[in-house]
Formats: structure tokens, C-alpha cells, sequence
């Protein structure tokens, strides 16, 4: 059996219930309990599971299965291109622009086929979108493939970030709570998205009304951080105002 396999056996076990000791997954597996310690180091460090003394138990973030890229894509997809669209509108030539991990930022990098901009990106999804037009210049920052998501997470894409400087970032979400809170569902990418507001001189939110309030429990940022707020006519228009109040324009697609 390969590592991956292996390990993608090891998430389903704590799936079905909740947690599990080295000895019992060494047992189940039929390897030794070093080489399970090493796939629980690695599965914690991908954010797919907590180590514990002994053993392991799924985050509570991951504890519901992940939605792969493609249904993602097919959820909202009006609206995901409508604000697209719009957020695309916002680059003006020779802009160094970020764009996240998701399917929204892939449509926008569709968009800006046939523009002199440059695009740094940790979404596989945009590379395939962008990889044969010679008018854009992308950047591919390393990291952790993750193939059922088409992204690249960890350390790397973290450490790569912090060698960036962009004009824009554009920032998906999971979900935008009443209070203003940004969130993600999933561990791996909140640190991404951290950085790579960090790296970027302006933040452009891209959410859809199915976003508000989405879901998540992980806070990425504040509406106060975000300069630019796209998204379509039916957001909550509360939360929309905390937005303005915090000095940030929302867009309408």
C-alpha cells in the first residue's frame, strides 16, 4: 500500500469514529507504529487532523467531507460569474494581482486572459486557465498539492508569500458572519489567506450572497480589512453596511 493511500485510509477511520491510537491504526493498517507516526505528523500538518497523545482525532474543521473543486464549481455558478466578472474590472493593466484558492478566483483569472498583468497564485485551477496566455505573467507558488481541491497549501506557499508584493488580492470565503467576520472551514488554506493579505497593498473580497452568512469557523480577517467587497444583490444588506462603515466599498455584480 502507498503512503497516500495509506493515509487517505487513515482520514476515513477517523471519520467513522473520531479518533484512534497509533497501536490501533498500526494494527488496522498492518505497519509498524513509526511509520504511522509519520502519516499522523504529515496529516497534521496538511491540517487534516489534530494529534493527540498516542494517536489522532479529526479537527473539528475537517469533520464533515470536503466539497471537491468540481461541486464546488457547479454551486452558484450565476452568481459566482456574475461577480467574476465584475472583480475582474477592478485590474488595470500591468497590476501584480493575487488570487486565492476556489472557484470564483478562477473565474476571474479567465477574465484577465489577454491582459499584461501578472498573476501569483496557490490555485492549480488558475494555472490551467492562464498556462497558455502569453499575455499574462503567472507565478506558481509552491507548496502541497491537494488534488480533490486543485490547490497548494503548507509551509511553503506560506514562506513563498512572504517574498510577495502585490497591488491586489483576491480573497475567497466559506462565509461573512453579521459581525463582519471573515471565515474559511478549513485550516489548511486560513493561513494562506492571512498571508496573502499581508503580501497585497489592496484586499478584494469575492463572495456571493449564498456567503452570507456561507459557513466556517475559522476567522480570516475582518470586513475593516477589506478595501473592496463584490458580490450580488442578494447579501445581507446589514452586513453590507458594516462593510461601508469600516471604510470599505462594496460592488454590486
Amino acid at each position: 500500500m502507498t503512503s497516500s493511500k495509506r493515509r487517505a485510509q487513515i482520514v476515513s477511520s477517523l471519520r467513522t469514529k473520531g479518533a484512534a491510537s497509533v497501536k490501533e491504526l498500526a494494527e488496522t493498517l498492518q505497519v509498524s507504529e513509526s511509520t504511522i507516526r509519520r502519516d499522523l505528523d504529515v496529516l497534521d500538518r496538511n491540517g487534516e487532523l489534530v494529534r493527540t497523545y498516542g494517536g489522532a482525532a479529526l479537527s473539528p474543521q475537517a469533520a464533515a467531507p470536503e466539497i471537491s473543486f468540481a461541486a464546488s464549481a457547479e454551486r452558484d455558478s450565476a452568481e459566482k460569474e456574475a461577480v467574476a466578472e465584475r472583480a475582474a474590472a477592478l485590474v488595470e493593466d500591468d497590476m501584480v494581482v493575487v488570487l486565492d484558492i476556489g472557484t470564483s478566483t478562477r473565474l476571474i483569472a479567465r477574465h484577465l486572459r489577454g491582459r499584461p498583468v501578472t498573476v501569483i497564485t496557490a490555485n492549480l485551477a488558475v494555472l490551467d486557465e492562464l498556462r497558455d496566455d502569453e499575455a499574462v505573467r503567472v507565478c506558481l507558488l509552491g507548496g502541497v498539492v491537494r488534488r480533490n481541491y486543485l490547490s497548494l497549501v503548507g509551509s511553503l506557499t506560506e514562506a513563498a508569500l512572504r517574498q510577495v508584493s502585490s497591488d491586489l488580492v483576491f480573497l475567497s470565503c466559506t462565509g461573512v458572519r453579521p459581525n463582519g467576520h471573515v471565515v474559511d472551514d478549513m485550516e489548511i488554506e486560513t493561513q494562506i489567506k492571512r498571508s496573502m493579505i499581508e503580501a497585497a497593498d489592496q484586499v478584494v473580497l469575492v463572495a456571493s450572497e449564498a456567503k452570507f452568512p456561507g459557513t466556517g469557523s475559522l476567522r480570516v480577517c475582518s470586513l475593516a480589512q477589506i478595501d473592496t467587497l463584490v458580490t450580488t444583490a442578494g447579501a445581507d444588506p446589514k452586513t453590507l453596511e458594516l462593510c461601508r462603515q469600516a471604510g470599505g466599498k462594496v460592488v454590486i455584480a
